[in-house]
């Protein structure tokens, strides 16, 4: 989700009905660098609390000292990645790769608890590959440490993003803690989060992709179906609006045409819609472009 769950995205998802935000993956080595694009992923505003800063990185101390210094910026909680599978990433040694050292991680939940007060959390994959599904084992050591709870994706870092994700996993670590599990993983409604926590126990559920181009996702599953339809045209203004105001203008042009470009899923010619949203040179083209192929296709705009 780097890249992606920015402040104009989380500050949508809350309105809409999201709970504890995250924020997107911060490099702990660059954040103490005093990296200005690292410290820009930082921050957060008021309105996104509770909010939980997402560490990346292998060694010890610099995770610590970086979980100190968001801590006293105001994080509500400190989440460790190990559940990236970028290969830039765990080329370094970093996110899923700590899957497969589970004494090198036991330091690295030392550390970072010492380091702050606030909640600790970790998220996980199922494990490596097919060979060395290890998450609740790596939950066990977590749990040990002290860290206050886990989330779990339960493919295995071979997996990608592929494939059925097998929730059976999520439940062998409910099984295998006490503390709290966040399950993950193949949530794209309301529904399928209630058919998890039913399937694996998990106390909660973390929805990610599931969320992009349907922030809504989060809303009052009591609402009728017609309102909640009626109100997608004004939340897609909504995230179009915050990301100009809040992103530099280079950088919303690209993230205006990204998420517009997941909201004209399910549109009629939504593949050229999108080569169009693309082709396009400013946001006003961008968002005319947009509404077009909206209105084309017969919706309330």
């Amino acid at each position: 989700m780097a890249g992606v769950t920015n402040a104009p995205f989380r500050l949508v998802a809350r309105e809409c009905g999201a709970g504890p935000l995250t924020s997107e993956e911060i490099d702990a080595r660059a954040l103490l660098q005093g990296s200005a694009r690292t410290l820009a992923l930082a921050r957060s505003l008021p309105e996104e609390r509770p909010i939980a800063m997402q560490l990346l990185g292998a060694d010890p101390d610099v995770l610590a000292e970086a979980a100190r210094r968001l801590e006293a910026e105001g994080a509500d909680a400190i989440d460790l990645n190990m559940g990236c599978p970028v290969a830039k990433i765990v080329a370094k040694g970093q996110g899923a790769a700590l899957m497969r050292d589970p004494l090198g991680a036991a330091l690295l939940f030392r550390a970072v608890r010492k380091a702050v007060t606030v909640p600790f959390t970790i998220k996980i994959r199922g494990g490596w590959d097919d060979r060395t599904v290890n998450a609740a084992e790596i939950a066990r050591i977590a749990e040990a440490e002290g860290v206050d709870a886990v989330t779990v994706h339960p493919r295995t870092r071979s997996q990608q993003f592929t494939g059925r994700a097998p929730w059976e996993i999520i439940a062998e670590v409910v099984d295998a803690v006490r503390v709290p599990v966040i399950g993950n993983g193949d949530v794209r409604s309301r529904a399928d989060a209630r058919a998890m926590r039913e399937a694996t126990g998990c106390a909660a559920v973390m929805i990610g992709r599931g969320a992009l181009g349907a922030p809504w996702i989060f809303s009052d599953s009591t609402e009728p179906r017609v309102t909640r339809d009626r109100r997608r045209p004004s939340i897609i203004r909504r995230h179009c609006d915050l990301i100009e105001a809040l992103i530099p203008a280079g950088h919303a042009l690209v993230q205006l045409k990204k998420h517009l470009a997941w909201y004209s899923s399910g549109l009629p010619f939504a593949a050229r819609l999108r080569q169009d949203l693309f082709a396009a040179a400013d946001t006003t083209q961008v968002r005319e472009i947009f509404w077009s192929g909206w209105s084309d296709a017969g919706a309330s705009a």
